[in-house]
C-alpha cells in the first residue's frame, strides 16, 4: 500500500471531507469519479464531502485503495474531527458554569498548585471539573453533596460548601499518594500513646514521624493549609473500607488545638460508625458522635483518672502544671487548654504555656 504524502500536514480541525475535496481537485477528478472507483453511490461521497457522512473504517481502506492515501490518515482524520467537534459543544456548555467556578477559592488553588492559571473563565471550569474528577458541574454536586459530611456546627464561622470540597478534595489527593496497610483500629489506638510524648516537641520536627505512625494503622496524615472562605479545623474520612484519611487544616495557633484535633479526628475514627466527618473551627458539639469524638480526645491526651487527681489536688499553678505535663509527657499546653476549657483557668489563663505552631508550611 501506498504511503502518506510526504509533508502532508492537515489541520485536523478541518473536516475530513474537506481534505477529501482538496485532494480530489489536486489530482483532477471529480466526486463521480471517485464514486465509480470505489464501486459507492454518489450521494454516499457527496455527504462525506460536505460533512454529513462520517468515513467510516471500511470507507477509509476504500479510499486507500482508490487514492493511494492510508486508511490510517483518514481514520485519524476522522477521529480528530469528530473529537474538536466534541470538544467545542463541551466548550460550549462549560461556558455556561462561570457562575458555578466563581464561587471556589481559584486563586488559592492556583497559588497552591493544585490547578494552572487558565486563560478564560471556561477553561477555568475545565480546569476545576478536572482537579475534581468529575466531568460536569451536575456530576461535581452528586459528588459532593451526596456525601452529606457533618459539619461540626460553629456558631462563629460558615465555610463556604465549594471551598470546603476544593480543600478535602486537595486532601484526597495527598492521601492517595501515602501507602497504608489495612485500617487496623486497635493499631490506631497503639500509635496515639506513641504520638502523645511527641506533642512535647515542636510538629515541624515530629511530623514525618507521626504521620509514619498513622500511617501504620491504615490512616493518611496530610496537612493542608487554609483555603479561602474555609473554617475547618479538621475532617476524618474514608477513602476506602480498608484506608482512613485525617486532614488538618494548619489554622491552629497553638499546641493545644492542633492535638486536641488530630486526636478528636482519631476520636471518630475509632468511636462512630464509618462515615465522614468535617469539623469546623470553633464548634459546638450537637450530638453523640461529636460528643464522643471529644471525650476519647481529652482521655487520650490526658487520662482521666491522672486529671481527676490533678484537680483534686488543687494546685493549677505554672509549677505544678509543668511537672504534670512531664509526668503524662504531654506538652504543657494541652494540660493548660484542658483546664481553661473545663473552667479552673480563665480563658487567658497561663496561654503563655500553649507553644505557637508553625509547620513550616505555607
Amino acid at each position: 500500500m501506498a504511503a502518506e504524502p510526504r509533508g502532508w500536514q492537515p489541520d485536523w480541525a478541518v473536516a475530513p471531507g474537506e481534505l477529501l475535496l482538496d485532494i480530489l481537485e489536486d489530482r483532477g477528478l471529480s466526486q463521480s469519479d471517485l464514486a465509480r472507483r470505489m464501486g459507492r453511490p454518489i450521494k454516499t461521497i457527496n455527504e462525506i464531502v460536505n460533512g454529513k457522512a462520517a468515513i467510516t473504517p471500511d470507507t477509509a481502506i476504500q479510499l486507500e485503495l482508490a487514492l493511494g492515501v492510508t486508511a490510517g490518515f483518514w481514520n485519524n482524520a476522522e477521529i480528530a474531527y469528530r473529537a474538536h467537534l466534541a470538544r467545542e459543544r463541551a466548550e460550549e456548555q462549560l461556558a455556561h458554569h462561570k457562575g458555578w467556578a466563581a464561587q471556589f477559592p481559584v486563586k488559592d488553588l492556583i497559588r497552591h498548585g493544585l490547578i494552572e492559571k487558565a486563560a478564560g473563565e471556561t477553561a477555568t471550569v475545565a480546569a476545576l471539573l478536572g482537579y475534581f474528577g468529575v466531568s460536569s458541574p451536575e456530576a461535581w454536586q452528586n459528588q459532593w453533596t451526596a456525601a452529606a459530611v457533618a459539619f461540626r456546627g460553629s456558631r462563629t464561622y460558615e465555610s463556604s460548601p465549594y471551598a470546603a470540597a476544593a480543600w478535602l478534595r486537595w486532601g484526597e489527593l495527598l492521601a492517595k499518594e501515602i501507602e497504608t496497610p489495612p485500617y487496623s483500629p486497635r493499631q490506631l489506638r497503639s500509635v496515639l500513646q506513641d504520638i502523645r510524648p511527641l506533642t512535647r516537641r515542636e510538629i515541624a520536627l515530629t511530623r514525618e514521624r507521626i504521620e509514619g505512625l498513622l500511617a501504620s494503622a491504615g490512616v493518611a496524615l496530610v496537612m493542608t493549609p487554609e483555603l479561602s472562605n474555609v473554617r475547618l479545623s479538621g475532617a476524618a474520612r474514608w477513602l476506602r473500607n480498608d484506608k482512613a484519611l485525617i486532614q488538618l487544616s494548619l489554622r491552629y495557633k497553638t499546641d493545644d488545638q492542633l492535638w486536641f484535633s488530630l486526636y478528636h479526628e482519631a476520636g471518630h475514627l475509632l468511636t462512630a460508625k464509618r462515615k465522614d466527618f468535617i469539623d469546623e473551627e470553633n464548634y459546638t458539639p450537637l450530638d453523640d458522635e461529636e460528643q464522643a469524638a471529644d471525650d476519647f480526645a481529652r482521655n487520650a491526651l490526658i487520662p482521666l483518672a491522672e486529671y481527676e487527681r490533678f484537680i483534686a489536688r488543687g494546685d493549677f499553678g505554672r509549677p505544678a502544671i509543668r511537672d504534670t505535663a512531664r509526668t503524662l509527657e504531654i506538652a504543657p499546653g494541652i494540660l493548660v487548654g484542658r483546664l481553661q476549657r473545663d473552667q479552673h483557668l480563665a480563658p487567658s489563663g497561663l496561654n503563655d504555656l500553649k507553644k505557637p505552631v508553625s509547620f513550616g508550611i505555607r
